[in-house]
C-alpha cells in the first residue's frame, strides 16, 4: 500500500487521484507521522459499503438466533404473506 503525507495530498491531489485511478491501490494518508485517512477509488469504496451491509445483516441474523427471535418456516410464510402474493 502506498503512503503519502497530508501535505503531498494538499499539493498534488490531482496526481494522487490519477495514480489511484490507474493502480486501484489505496493510499494511506499520514499526518504528523500517524495514519489519518485512506484514499480509495469510488468502486472500491462502494464495494466495501455493500459488503458491510451484507455482513451487518448476517450479524443481525446471528443475534436474533442467539436471542431466540426466530420463526418456523410456516410462521415466516404467514407473516410475509402480504409480500408473497
Amino acid at each position: 500500500m502506498k503512503t503519502e503525507l497530508v501535505t503531498t495530498l494538499k499539493r498534488q491531489a490531482t496526481r494522487l487521484l490519477s495514480d489511484l485511478r490507474d493502480s486501484g491501490e489505496p493510499v494511506l494518508i499520514t499526518e504528523h507521522g500517524k495514519a489519518a485517512a485512506y484514499l480509495v477509488d469510488v468502486d472500491s469504496y462502494e464495494f466495501m459499503q455493500r459488503r458491510m451491509q451484507i455482513l451487518e445483516g448476517i450479524a443481525r441474523g446471528e443475534r436474533a438466533i442467539l436471542e431466540g427471535r426466530t420463526f418456523s418456516q410456516a410462521e415466516a410464510k404467514e407473516k410475509m404473506r402480504k409480500w408473497l402474493v
